[in-house]
Parts: structure tokens; C-alpha cells; sequence
């Protein structure tokens, strides 16, 4: 997931997982202890690999397979992340830093609980995000995330308002008002989830510089952290939302048959908008449309473990170069990387699922990410 990611996861955790450029914020206030040397070279483009990767797998299980079960998937993602960095914790040295965070009681209560809760909301709402909006609007969307932290800071006077800092709330905003102008399949529902997921995602990271200023966790020890809590809220969460149908549909695929996942999840059909429909068949495999002369044909929706499997894993990964990339390079280069990578993401969702965007997108995209890289040169004053 972009945003496990980004914890792109996607975005990506993420991005999510995160996801660069806005999580960095938080992370380079928190230098992790001196490990294997990598270079930036080496490193970057495996974080750029399996960023992009991440949300392009998840966008792939959402809306080609049909899953769209985006809590689900996330707290898989969170599981498979709180058994994962255990298991590092135990034959690696890479969480050694786990050591140097103590956690009491009131630590978690006042600290790790309410940054958890922000966090569930953020993978869960830039998830299903992707069920309304496509790949790059999503991406574009995303540059908004400064903004909203600053915003909140004002708000809260934790930091003053500069103007240059107003200058560079402008132009990140008019960058994504235009790109949001020349959406052309613009939902108003995935705009207000994605929205709602930079609102979760920006606040996430203030509580961290102001609940945890002063302790030095990297991206791996934070997801040792907060993986269990996370996965426990959305396992919470999932009966409200989404019901038992997920576990149904992964249950039919193990025993091989998905002649009943498609009766019991009947409502996660894709729906296809069409002008006229001149009649309406079934198949084993789905529902068909005929519309004049093109016939469309929707799928059921489907898992297998397999996929499940690769797809956390590729996420966990995520997590495991984020740490990495973290020591390699100052917060312009890291800035710029995630720039790249997010570039990378808008062509190729163009290319992979023929996409468009327009030269209004692509002017106020542009102009959004001229902000974001001075947010960055400026630090944030």
C-alpha cells in the first residue's frame, strides 16, 4: 500500500507508508543510529522501485481484481508488519533502536494511542481513496500535506506564520485547486476520503513532533510500535465497514471456488456508467453489459493468498529502505527523490491504465510540487 508505504503503504504504509516527501518531515527530526552504509545511489532508486511498486500493487488488487476491501488490506499490511519487525527485532540488529524508546503506561495512553488512531485513519481513508480517483490525482492530491501541517501548526501556534511560508501555502494550494479543476473524472467523494486522509496524515505528524520530540525512532522502530496497535483499531473497524465479506472472498479463493463470493459481495461489483444498456446477461464469471455494440464484462471480485502474501511483503520492504534512505541523504535530497518518484507515478499510470492528464493537471501539479520543494529548502520557516 502507497501511501505501509509511503507507510506508503501508498503511499502508498505506504505512502502511506508511509510516503515521502511529507512523512520525512517528521522522521528527519529523528535521526536513527549509525548503520550499514549505503549510498544514495544505491538506495533511492530501491525506495523509488518499491514505493511506486506498492501502490501500483494495491491499485492492481483494488480495481483490476476487484477486492475492494481497502481496511481489510491495510490491516493485513499492519499484521503481517507487527509479526514482520518481531521477527527483525529478534535476528537483526535493525530495530536495536526499539531499546532506546521506553514504553510505559502513560506513554502509550497519552502518546502512542491517539498518534495510533490518527494513523488507522490515514492508511484507511488514502486507501479507499483509490476505489473513487485515479493513481496520479491521488499523487497530486498528496502535495497538499504540507499545507495541512502547517495549517494545523498555525492553528494550534506551535509555529508562527512567515511570509514566505504564506507564499508557499499559495502556491501548493493553487497548484492542487488547479489540478483538481482539470480532473476529468473528478468524484467529489474520493476528493473529500482523500482529503480526509491528508487531514489524518498531517495531524499524525504534528502530534509526533510535539508527543515524541526528543526521541529518536527511525521508520522501522515506529512501525514496531504502532503495527499492533493499528492492525488491533482496524480489525475493530472492519465489522462497521466491511463486514465478514472480505474474509469470505479470501476463503472461496483458498478452497478454489468463486461461485459464492460473488452472491455474498454482490455490492462490490464494478459499476460501469453507460448512456444506454440494450440488455443485460450473466456469466459464471461476472455480470455482462451489452451497450450498443461493446460488451462489458465486470469481475468478481477475488484474492489468493499468494498475493496477499507478496503484497505485504512488498510493503514491509518498503519499510525496511525507508530506513535506510533516511541516513543517506539531506532532507532536500529526500525531498527531491519523493518528487521524482511521485513524477514517476503520474506517467506511469498514464502508460499502465490509461490515464490522462490534462495541461491544466500537469501546470497546477507542477506548480504544487515548486512549493513542496521550497517548503523543504525553507525547513519548514
Amino acid at each position: 500500500m502507497e501511501k505501509l508505504a509511503s507507510v506508503e503503504l501508498n503511499d502508498d504504509l505506504h505512502d502511506h507508508t508511509r510516503d515521502l516527501p511529507p512523512p520525512a518531515t517528521a522522521h528527519h527530526q529523528q535521526q536513527p543510529r549509525p548503520r550499514a552504509k549505503l549510498s544514495a545511489a544505491a538506495i533511492i532508486p530501491v525506495w523509488i522501485v518499491l514505493s511506486s511498486g506498492v501502490i501500483i500493487y494495491n491499485n492492481y488488487i483494488y480495481n483490476t481484481l476487484n477486492f475492494k476491501y481497502p481496511v481489510f488490506l491495510v490491516t493485513w499490511h499492519l499484521t503481517f508488519a507487527a509479526i514482520g519487525t518481531r521477527v527483525l527485532q529478534r535476528t537483526t540488529h535493525l530495530l536495536d533502536g526499539a531499546k532506546d524508546v521506553p514504553v510505559s503506561k502513560d506513554m502509550f495512553f497519552r502518546s502512542i494511542l491517539p498518534i495510533g488512531l490518527l494513523f488507522s485513519g490515514s492508511l484507511i481513508l488514502s486507501n479507499t481513496a483509490y476505489l473513487y480517483l485515479s493513481v496520479a490525482y491521488i499523487q497530486m492530491l498528496k502535495a497538499f500535506t504540507p499545507v495541512a501541517i502547517l495549517l494545523i501548526s498555525w492553528v494550534f501556534r506551535l509555529s508562527e506564520p512567515s511570509r514566505k511560508l504564506l507564499l508557499i501555502v499559495l502556491m501548493i494550494s493553487s497548484g492542487v485547486a488547479l489540478a483538481s479543476k482539470g480532473e476529468r473524472w473528478f468524484s467529489l467523494v474520493g476528493f473529500v476520503i482523500q482529503a480526509g486522509g491528508v487531514g489524518f496524515e498531517a495531524t499524525r505528524l504534528v502530534l509526533i513532533q510535539t508527543l515524541l520530540h526528543g526521541l529518536k525512532m527511525d521508520p522501522l522502530v515506529s512501525l514496531h510500535l504502532y503495527a499492533p496497535v493499528c492492525a488491533l483499531i482496524n480489525f475493530c473497524v472492519i465489522p462497521f465497514t466491511e463486514g465478514a465479506a472480505p474474509f469470505r472472498v479470501v476463503w472461496e479463493s483458498i478452497v478454489g471456488s468463486y461461485s459464492g463470493a460473488m452472491s455474498d459481495v454482490s455490492s462490490s461489483t464494478v459499476s460501469v456508467v453507460v448512456d444506454t444498456a440494450t440488455s443485460v446477461g450473466a456469466t459464471s464469471g461476472g455480470a455482462i453489459l451489452a451497450i450498443g455494440e461493446e460488451v462489458v464484462q465486470t469481475v468478481a471480485p477475488h484474492i489468493t493468498p499468494f498475493l496477499l502474501l507478496t503484497n505485504a511483503l512488498l510493503a514491509f520492504l518498503l519499510n525496511i529502505a525507508a530506513v535506510f534512505l533516511v541516513g543517506v541523504g539531506s532532507g532536500l535530497v529526500l525531498t527531491l527523490a519523493g518528487v521524482f518518484k511521485d513524477v514517476l507515478l503520474v506517467t506511469g499510470s498514464v502508460l499502465i491504465w490509461g490515464g490522462q492528464v490534462s495541461l491544466m493537471q500537469a501546470g497546477g501539479y507542477s506548480i504544487a510540487l515548486c512549493g513542496l520543494v521550497m517548503f523543504k529548502v525553507s525547513g519548514g520557516k
